[in-house]
This record gives structure tokens, sequence and C-alpha cells, in this order.
């Protein structure tokens, strides 16, 4: 399995890592982006099973990566992991074809819900 987290902090990265490790994902190759642009790259070439996509990022934001990937690819889900909590950013994120959205303050205690819904655990 495949799993693509692009997000422009690297701590970030490193925590939702250590998080899908300690969820059960131990085997997962992952691959990482610190920008949109990158993140739909990289998207292209790994062909990931899940991607994991913070919101403000530097280049191209999560919102473009979004809607670059779903004009695409409709089957791939695509969690949005943001500190961007605003009603509005979250509305306009699941009606762009995002899976799920995930506060990044909440992310410990949303991860394992939004993987087992998704069929991952």
């Amino acid at each position: 399995m495949k799993l693509l987290i692009v997000d422009d902090s690297r701590m970030a990265r490193r925590l939702l890592i250590g998080l899908l490790r300690e969820t059960g994902l131990k085997d997962a190759e992952i691959i990482q982006g610190e920008n949109g642009e990158e993140g739909v790259s990289l998207w292209r070439e790994h062909a990931p099973n899940l991607i994991f996509l913070d919101l403000t990022m530097p280049v191209m934001d999560g919102f473009a990566a979004l809607q670059a990937i779903r004009a695409h690819d409709l089957k791939t889900p695509i969690l949005v992991v943001s500190a961007d909590i605003q009603s509005r950013a979250v509305a306009k994120v699941m009606a762009d074809g995002a899976d799920g959205f995930i506060d990044k303050s909440a992310l410990q205690t949303e991860l394992q819900g939004h993987l087992r819904r998704l069929g991952f655990l």
C-alpha cells in the first residue's frame, strides 16, 4: 500500500507518519511532498492508495492540488488534514471531492476513525 502525505511542515508529516505506524499501517510505503505542486506530481508518479493533504502550503495550496487531482482521479481517497478549520474551508474541500477533513489539533483522535471508514483498517 502506498500513502502520499503532502504538507509543508516536516513536523506535521512526521507526526502523521508516526500515527499511521501506530494504527497498524506499519508496512505502508509513505511518499512525502512539501507543497501542492509536488503532491500532484507525486500522485501522478506513484498512484498512491490514499492521500493526506494540507491546505496552506507554498507554491500550490491544497485547494488547488485537490482540484487538480480530482480532475483526473475520482477514486483515490483524499483526506484533508489542516489547521484551517473555518466552515467555509471545510465546505469547499468537501464540495471539491475530499473524502474527509481532519483538524490537525484532533489528528490523533480522528485519524483511526477515518481510516476505518475508508476501509484501510
